[in-house]
């Protein structure tokens, strides 16, 4: 395990992030504090020190085994939990970006977590309601008074991250360090607007669905056999949900993870590391074998070749105005013949 700063901070984060989305079973699909331990220690041993949660992760249950796990070592552990959806269904105030959730929200958290601070603090989703001034001025609030040490922004349009930012600058509040995004072989949308902005500003990038929700484990093939395991049947609905392109992703990943003798996922986990060093995914396990699977992905690097495989195979159209301002003819006219002398920063 190597480690890196997370965003523009000192914070030394490790090269993958646990996420305990999986640690309950409230959702139907998670696994029991005991299999999420061994989970948890898998990671652990292997020099992981970033650990990502969020307050309704199985209606809090996920927080409350972190806290347990990490208890004894809490001070080696980046500790990142989230806030913004709600914890209470029928209460106006008990979801959203404004400081009354935010605060609230905190202190639930702390409790679950037992724990008198975070170290990163997300804002889980953009509720296009908060005005950007309330939510950065609360979030350095609660950096000033010691209980979270750094912020940053999730599924959140790149303009908003871009608008809080350089209001922070501007009031000298605090501003996100890191972006999470949805980001993999099957899903590269941010690459038009999220990816670029966070190189701009100098952002950390935690990505998560990097496995394409099971698509790109190698069990889609088995999942319509009923006797398939619970990942796979659930790789088929992704597969139904997303077409044809998925499935020739994922039988790409699948050729080069043979040609290599590695597993599915981590191919589709390096894919990801290999884009930026800002990119730290977040990494999932219902099981150990499947969290030692996904940390075995340390020990290799894709090859150039294999990265323009997949390149190949799931590309993207960026739209405009980047397809626009690339165009020859246009990109002619802008630089009056002479876009081939200056050379690239």
């Amino acid at each position: 395990m190597h480690y890196k700063l997370f965003g523009p901070s000192g914070l030394r984060v490790s090269e993958l992030c646990l996420g305990a989305l999986t640690f309950g079973e409230e959702s139907g699909w998670g696994a029991s504090k005991e299999e999420s331990h061994r989970v948890f220690r898998a990671f652990a041993e292997a020099g992981c020190n970033f650990l990502d949660v969020a307050n309704t992760y199985n209606k809090g249950t996920s927080e409350e085994w972190c806290g347990d796990f990490i208890g004894p070592e809490r001070e080696r552990w980046v500790l990142g939990t989230k806030f913004s959806l709600s914890m209470r269904h029928g209460d106006v105030n008990a979801w959203g970006n404004h400081r009354k959730n935010m605060v609230h929200s905190l202190e639930a958290s702390l409790r679950r977590l037992k724990t008198d601070y975070v170290d990163l603090y997300w804002l889980h989703q953009w509720d296009d309601t908060t005005p950007v001034e309330e939510v950065m001025r609360a979030l350095d609030d609660l950096v000033r008074a010691g209980k979270v040490l750094y912020v940053g922004v999730s599924d959140t349009p790149a303009w908003v991250v871009s608008q809080a930012n350089t209001l922070a600058a501007l009031r000298g509040w605090t501003p996100f360090a890191g972006l999470q995004i949805e980001y993999s072989l099957i899903e590269r949308t941010a690459e038009r607007e999220l990816l670029p902005m966070a190189r701009a500003l100098g952002l950390s990038v935690t990505p998560w669905g990097v496995v394409g929700g099971g698509v790109l484990t190698g069990e889609y093939h088995t999942a319509a056999d009923p006797n398939a395991p619970e990942d796979a049947r659930r790789a088929a609905v992704n597969v139904t949900r997303t077409g044809k392109r998925s499935l020739a992703i994922a039988a790409e990943v699948q050729a080069v993870a043979v040609e290599l003798g590695r597993s599915s996922a981590q191919v589709a986990l390096n894919w990801a590391r290999q884009q930026s060093p800002a990119i730290i995914p977040i990494v999932g396990a219902r099981t150990e074998a499947q969290a030692r699977d996904n940390l075995a992905c340390l020990e290799f690097q894709l090859t150039q070749e294999h990265l323009e495989r997949l390149d190949a195979v799931s590309r993207i159209e960026m739209g405009f105005p980047h397809d626009f301002n690339n165009r020859e003819r246009i990109v002619e006219q802008r630089a009056g013949g002479t876009q081939h002398l200056l050379e690239p920063r």
